[in-house]
């Protein structure tokens, strides 16, 4: 007979699905998931990924995020989202916006979904030199505009890397366009911005894995998609419930340092926030955007 893993110690709110590393776009300067053209969708399938959603709703999450890379190139991403719905939980979508299918938007128009995006510059110039991809400010602009008119809900995070960037005209352009939800927030020495230098916990904003988790491409279970140094298990063989359950995870979200007041924001790459500290409307929620559309993330 088997037993039931036991449920992890830390309720789960918060399952960010990092479904590939695919994208088209080259951000060399920041990307903390080193994504790309020619990355490819990790180790884990379609059936991985079912799996992991209807743990995510057994244990109690509210809502999971689909990033990447860009998960709508993932083969299977329509059918995982219509998956989660399925489940109950809400899905936002963190996409680029580069290029959205007809059937996307059938998908994003469902009121249990929701779309993040980033956004650079309000030069187009300034924008495509920092995704490495001419023409994506256009792309990404026009759709958000075409969410806003389809009533999508959207976020949009604006990574802000210093020098003359033009990171507060490109947040005034988007709340010009309709975007309520939109932050900025300085780059995160993780993954491409973190250049020869080991990842810190100093990148972090002190609540991942306080109700939240990330799965990476490889299966591996990380604190956030962000804290992906830190990593408690794969889930590629054995249930997520044991992996959050697990000495490792308690070691991993022990490592986190915690801030002692919520001044620090979550990353735009994390999701999306508003203009209110990292976290929570009450003291213990996890780390992500206090929605107006109930999201816990």
């Amino acid at each position: 007979m088997t037993t039931a893993p036991e449920p992890p110690v830390t309720p789960l709110r918060f399952l960010s699905l990092e479904i590939t590393s695919r994208c088209q776009l080259t951000c060399r300067s920041h990307c903390y998931a080193e994504a790309g053209p020619t990355r490819g969708h990790g180790s884990m399938t379609g059936a991985d990924w079912h799996r992991i959603i209807d743990e995510a709703a057994t244990l109690g999450a509210k809502t999971v995020q689909l990033i990447g890379g860009e998960p709508t190139l993932h083969p299977a991403f329509t059918e995982l989202v219509e998956h989660a719905v399925q489940n109950g939980l809400r899905v936002r979508v963190y996409s680029n916006l580069v290029r959205i299918r007809d059937r996307h938007w059938q998908l994003f128009e469902h009121p249990q979904v929701s779309l993040a995006t980033s956004v650079y510059s309000d030069d187009a110039d300034e924008h495509d030199a920092i995704t490495g991809r001419c023409g994506s400010h256009a792309a990404t602009r026009a759709n958000v505009i075409a969410a806003v008119h389809r009533g999508v809900r959207v976020k949009v995070g604006i990574v802000d890397m210093g020098g003359k960037q033009r990171a507060a005209q490109a947040r005034a352009e988007m709340q010009a366009l309709g975007v309520h939800r939109v932050q900025v927030d300085p780059v995160r020495a993780v993954g491409n911005a973190a250049g020869v230098a080991i990842p810190s916990t100093a990148a972090l904003c002190g609540r991942c894995g306080n109700g939240k988790a990330a799965v990476l491409p490889d299966g591996q279970v990380s604190v956030c998609e962000i804290g992906r140094f830190l990593t408690a298990g794969s889930v590629k063989s054995a249930s997520l419930a044991s992996v959050l359950a697990g000495g490792r995870w308690a070691q991993v979200r022990a490592i986190v340092p915690r801030r002692a007041s919520a001044d620090a924001v979550c990353p735009p790459d994390c999701s999306p926030n508003d203009d209110t500290a990292c976290g929570p409307e009450t003291g213990d929620d996890p780390c992500g955007p206090a929605d107006d559309d109930g999201d816990d993330g």
